[in-house]
């Protein structure tokens, strides 16, 4: 599952284990606890976070071409289709003496341990095994970075199926409890978010670890070294403090109802729903689809949008150009962070807003108008950038109105975001409630249409801008555009 994908709700049929019944779950938990196993989206969102403000500006550090390097991303939707429900059955049925989830939660942090230092390590590591200083592609440091990456979202979407599920254990089919358990984690997520962000936005981070600037690993290098070895300190704390506070029950296979036995798989059930699916359903799959075609490209690379445009730098010029885009990065997590935090604030005011303005598929489409609008915006920001530089030098770097002016857009695009992040999911709720539909396979369809823009951006992405001359641009304007269009849909065609 995507890091920019809200939590699925967990108030339907779906969060109750179908190998345990309502009855057998026992008390609720106490508050602590729920908040306790929360605490661990903090650590995951902190990679999470690394991920989008710096891996892209690094893999084409190492020497892979601006066009190729959105591949890198296709592991997001890849694991989050195939990993969660893989790892979610199999923990529902996991008869560990540790109980159901704490042993896929750990291997889980394992994994991200593992992940971070082959990526914090893959130009050293790379080095070690042939690749040259000068070389200008480190094939075996990309191959290394490549492994950790795809290493890391497995981990991620390892953990996080797992969490929700703890916590709906702990929930005990109480509703009350399960929506209070599922703030926190949405909580935590914001908190590792601005962690994660104000980390890749700090320059000097890696004098807090002197020993990881290298022959191989300039400052930018030492600092995502840095960054990860601060994420995977925090996902231990709390990881290790949850699982040993908190108690998970051994599972006994002797309950399963028989019914279960017969149960359709996973993506049989997603097949079958596709052929039964009412119209109100197709047109917010359309709609949400659209919506995250706009938004991919520049959840991908605002980073390197704010390295290589805003800033003039290059990842593979000279020092001086390196040295503008490792601030343009920097600049761009702190955006991300500003972007973040304003997130927060707006989602607790989405449903409020939302009957002020008369229904919530009125709030979206007005919010996406918000999003093709600053979408659009990144090319006056782009031009006016270029446009200094023509009169004050390539090396200038941007005024102080057009950083000012980047950094708003940001901030700005945390509104529709925020409503990005909930109004679909309740749409689907109220449809697949007044059509008597399933609450957690609707949720789980409606999943589909952020995958797949998703691995369509990653496969094409940077072909596409490299049509155009390169960088980001033209992306965006594509954004710009499906977002305008998925507001007159979402205002004129949703229920």
């Amino acid at each position: 599952m995507s890091p920019l994908q809200p939590e699925t709700p967990a108030n339907d049929d779906a969060v109750v284990p179908t190998t345990q019944s309502t009855s057998d779950l026992g008390e609720p938990s106490p508050l602590r606890k729920m908040i306790s196993v929360s605490s661990i989206a903090a650590g995951v969102q902190f990679g999470w976070a690394l991920q989008l403000s710096l891996l892209t500006p690094y893999v084409q550090l190492l020497g892979i071409p601006h066009k190729w390097s959105s591949l890198i991303w296709l592991c997001g939707p890849i694991s989050g289709m195939l990993v969660q429900p893989t790892v979610g059955y199999y923990s529902d049925r996991c008869t560990s003496r540790f109980g159901r989830r704490r042993p896929f939660i750990f291997s889980g942090a394992v994994l991200v341990v593992v992940a971070g230092l082959l990526i914090g390590y893959a130009a050293d590591l790379g080095q070690t095994l042939g690749d040259k200083l000068d070389d200008k592609v480190k094939v075996r440091a990309i191959w290394l970075f490549a492994l950790g990456f795809w290493i890391l979202d497995v981990a991620n979407n390892t953990l996080q199926g797992p969490c929700r599920a703890f916590l709906a254990d702990l929930a005990a089919g109480d509703a009350r409890k399960t929506r209070t358990a599922n703030a926190f984690f949405s909580f935590f997520m914001a908190v590792g978010n601005v962690l994660g962000y104000a980390a890749g936005s700090y320059t000097n981070l890696h004098k807090v670890f002197p020993f990881t600037m290298t022959k191989a690993c300039d400052i930018y290098c030492a600092n995502l070294k840095s960054c990860f070895f601060l994420s995977i300190i925090l996902l231990l704390f709390v990881t290790i403090s949850s699982l040993w506070y908190v108690k998970d029950k051994q599972w006994s296979p002797e309950k399963e109802d028989s019914d279960v036995k017969t149960k359709t798989p996973f993506f049989g059930e997603i097949v079958g729903a596709f052929k039964v699916m009412e119209r109100p359903m197709w047109m917010l799959i359309i709609v949400t689809a659209l919506n995250w075609i706009a938004w991919f490209p520049f959840l991908l690379f605002d980073t390197d949008w704010m390295g290589r445009e805003v800033y003039g730098g290059e990842s593979s010029g000279n020092e001086g150009l390196k040295r503008l885009y490792n601030q343009g990065v920097h600049a761009g997590a702190l955006g991300l962070m500003i972007n973040a935090i304003v997130l927060g604030f707006m989602s607790l005011g989405v449903e409020w807003i939302g009957r002020k303005m008369g229904g919530a598929k009125r709030l979206w489409g007005v919010v996406n108008f918000i999003l093709a609008v600053c979408l659009a915006m990144t090319v006056l920001v782009t031009k006016y950038a270029e446009a200094h530089r023509k009169t004050a030098g390539d090396l200038a770097g941007p005024t102080d109105g057009v950083r000012a002016g980047a950094l708003s857009l940001f901030a700005i695009l945390g509104i529709p975001l925020a409503v990005t992040f909930s109004i679909p999911f309740a749409l689907a709720s109220i449809i697949s409630s007044s059509s008597g539909a399933g609450q957690g396979l609707s949720l789980g369809v409606l999943n589909l249409a952020i995958v797949i823009p998703q691995m369509v951006v990653s496969l094409g992405a940077g072909p596409f801008d490299s049509w155009f001359g390169g960088g980001n641009l033209p992306g965006f304007v594509v954004g710009a555009i499906a977002a305008a269009i998925s507001g007159i849909v979402a205002i004129t065609v949703l229920p």
